[in-house]
């Protein structure tokens, strides 16, 4: 029999995963040893022993997001060498999974049609919700002052986050009533109850009919259908007789009822958890409610961070600066500031500080972190350029670019205009002049110059691109009377991409282009691809942009025209949905390779503490920004009405002071414990938009010892 369950506390860096790794080594060792006793004692032959020796428990192991999830399942498997079945899920992923596999289950409980069920994606569940309640919003929705787009996503998120609490749906209206009066709920930025109530009623049960799954519709239909089914459970606790569960302070409430389920059942858990964490606390999780399952395990309380970290000697001060307790008027060496005028000479002075350390050898850029409460395109842009100048390469974490933002992508929808009628009123002269340029990449060489450069492709689209609200029109080269002096290669090349899209629209014409994914992937072929040439960041573009067309047009399929209009052009709808920006793309794989493997870090406050990396310094970016307090992460519409220890309560201006400083105290708890030597406070007196920048660790700027910039060379 497997031990007793046990809960790991520690701060962030304290060796919990570790433990936890630990922990189920000593669980299968103790298992193997008691069987291993016991099999030799009743196996009757050798061919018995084996077969019952090799059976192990199989494990359910979770992580808090993707990322560490492949990192916990690593090492987990390298612990053990690989000798037990590992699945490793977040929990989201995990809820996913299990709704998808006993889909026909919850076709027999809830009498659905029978169908293989597809996931929307965000931007595809705001578009089909708004066109579901696009009735309501002639009438009734008027009356709020909230914009249409914000508003159906509130919707959506608060179905979200009941979903992840545990909440029906019968129960969201009530409890809004209870949370802000009846009265205050439209002023607040919400549909009234009895709306709110048939909309949300509505989406969901328009998307069961088609087979269409939203993040909170599979939370509902796990913790609602099929947790409590019996036919369910057996299978359940068949295959699983162990769970290890890393960061549960990240986890929505419901997960806390599978534990219960489990532990209930004599399937043995072990929990890590960190008090400072909770990063996503106002994005669905319920780190309190999670708290609970300590009272049902052995607790293991780790002590502060084992490896060298500045948490250990400077959150005293640092708590007592913010505190404005007296008696603290400086802080120590590990601290230092960078401050100036303009942000622009912020960006410029942050990067030679970078740049001269790594030039004098103190310091390799893959131990340096540059973090930020939100990080705009100008900051991401000037630091990436100025380092990169230098040789020192800037690796974004998790950098998740609009797909338009990249050239190949908006040259391609620009394509889909001369092919598909309809489009014209999408494009102009300019994306024209950008897609001859992108299309024009000589493919037999390895270079990826151009035939058709920017001044002569600006000729070409203001003489031969004829506008069209229709069907636009690419002229002949000699449209244009000085066409001679383009040059061979430019004529050649548009010649080629002319020919190449007549083409293509009679095959259109004539229906022998399946859809819209096909011509993407025909010009991808035609005029992107050229080997492994491309950099990987385009190739990520390219494959996100077709998994993108493929979702989009799987989706349509399944729209309905007598529950809702479907659109007259969903190609149309498509290049307007990318252009918005709403879709984006991860431009860096997971694990870079070759330079990027020895970048430096570039992350939002979020976006670092959810990696739980650590670095020898870190650079804290436009330190005196007011962004501090949000973590840089925005808190969902409603989320503290649905955490399990204050549910329904109201929300007051007060409640949300007292949170946001919670949240900044736990932010830099965990940051000092990520970063083992220095830490650079990077403050500007005005904002990238003039505004005087006054934020809550201003305290630290100014108790922190300036750099002397006397001997720098600005970049």
């Amino acid at each position: 029999m497997l031990s007793d369950s046990v809960w790991i506390e520690g701060s962030s860096r304290s060796g919990k995963s570790t433990r936890l790794i630990v922990q189920f080594s000593t669980w299968v060792d103790k298992t193997n040893g008691q069987s291993d006793t016991r099999r030799q004692r009743n196996a009757v032959n050798s061919q018995e022993y084996l077969s019952k020796y090799q059976t192990a428990p199989a494990l359910l192991c979770l992580a808090a997001n993707d990322e560490n999830r492949r990192e916990l399942a690593e090492r987990i498997v390298s612990a053990t060498a690989g000798k037990y079945p590992v699945r490793a899920k977040t929990p989201l992923g995990f809820l996913q999974d299990e709704v998808m596999l006993f889909w026909p289950l919850l076709i027999q409980i809830l009498n659905l049609r029978a169908q293989f069920p597809v996931r929307l994606r965000p931007e595809t569940e705001q578009e089909l919700a708004t066109r579901l309640w696009r009735s309501h919003f002639d009438s009734e929705l008027r009356r709020t002052d909230v914009s249409e787009y914000r508003l159906i996503r509130r919707i959506l998120d608060i179905l979200q986050l009941a979903a992840y609490s545990g909440t029906p749906i019968a129960e969201i209206a009530p409890l809004l009533e209870r949370s802000f009066g009846a009265a205050e709920v439209t002023t607040t930025g919400i549909v009234e109850t009895p709306l709110l109530e048939t909309m949300l009623l509505q989406w969901r049960n328009w998307c069961l009919e088609r087979g269409l799954l939203t993040y909170g519709i599979i939370t509902e239909l796990y913790y609602q259908h099929l947790l409590p089914d019996s036919n369910y459970q057996q299978h359940l606790l068949r295959r699983y007789q162990a769970v290890l569960a890393d960061d549960v302070d990240d986890y929505p409430g419901v997960m806390r009822d599978l534990f219960d389920f489990l532990l209930d059942r004599q399937v043995v858990g072990a929990f890590t958890y960190n008090p400072d964490g909770r990063v996503r606390l106002g994005l669905g999780a319920d780190p309190d409610y999670m708290a609970g399952l300590r009272d049902r395990c052995r607790v293991e309380l780790l002590p502060q961070p084992l490896l060298n970290c500045l948490a250990n000697t400077l959150s005293l001060p640092v708590s007592e600066l913010l505190d404005n307790t007296a008696g603290v008027l400086s802080l120590p060496s590990e601290f230092q500031s960078i401050q100036t005028t303009s942000r622009r000479d912020l960006l410029q002075q942050t990067a030679e500080t970078i740049a001269q350390a790594v030039r004098s050898h103190q310091i390799q850029p893959q131990e340096i972190a540059v973090i930020a409460p939100g990080l705009d395109a100008i900051a991401r842009y000037t630091l990436i350029e100025l380092l990169t100048k230098q040789g020192i390469p800037v690796a974004p974490l998790n950098d998740q670019r609009p797909l338009v933002s990249y050239p190949i992508i908006r040259a391609l929808l620009t394509l889909l205009s001369f092919v598909y009628p309809g489009l014209g009123r999408l494009v102009d002269r300019n994306a024209v002049a950008e897609m001859l340029v992108v299309l024009s990449r000589n493919r037999q060489e390895s270079s990826l110059i151009p035939n058709i450069d920017l001044v002569r492709a600006g000729l070409i689209a203001d003489y031969c691109y004829a506008p069209h609200p229709e069907q636009p029109n690419l002229l002949p080269v000699t449209a244009y009377d000085r066409w001679d002096r383009l040059g061979y290669a430019a004529t050649t090349a548009y010649a080629e991409i002319v020919q190449w899209i007549e083409f293509q629209r009679s095959q259109q014409e004539q229906r022998l282009i399946p859809s819209p994914i096909s011509l993407l992937d025909r010009a991808i072929q035609r005029f992107l691809w050229n080997g492994s040439n491309l950099p990987y960041e385009q190739l990520a573009a390219l494959r996100e942009l077709l998994e993108t067309a493929q979702h989009y047009w799987e989706v349509d399929t399944r729209r309905q025209t007598e529950a809702m209009e479907s659109p007259p052009q969903p190609t149309a709808q498509f290049v307007q949905l990318l252009q918005s920006g709403t879709i984006t793309a991860n431009p860096y794989p997971v694990r870079p390779i070759g330079p990027m493997s020895r970048a430096i870090t570039l992350a939002t406050i979020f976006q670092y503490r959810s990696s739980r990396k650590c670095h020898r310094w870190q650079f804290w970016l436009d330190a005196g920004s007011p962004l501090w307090l949000s973590g840089g992460a925005a808190t969902l519409f409603g989320a503290p009405l649905f955490l399990h220890d204050r549910y329904a309560r109201g929300w007051t201006a007060e409640d949300t002071i007292n949170a946001d400083w919670q949240r900044l105290q736990r932010i830099l708890q965990d940051l000092l414990s990520r970063v083992e030597e220095r830490v650079y406070l990077c403050h500007s007196d005005l904002a990238v938009n003039g505004q005087e920048q006054d934020g809550p660790l201003l305290a630290l700027v100014n108790a922190a010892a300036p750099i002397n910039f006397k001997d720098y060379t600005l970049i």
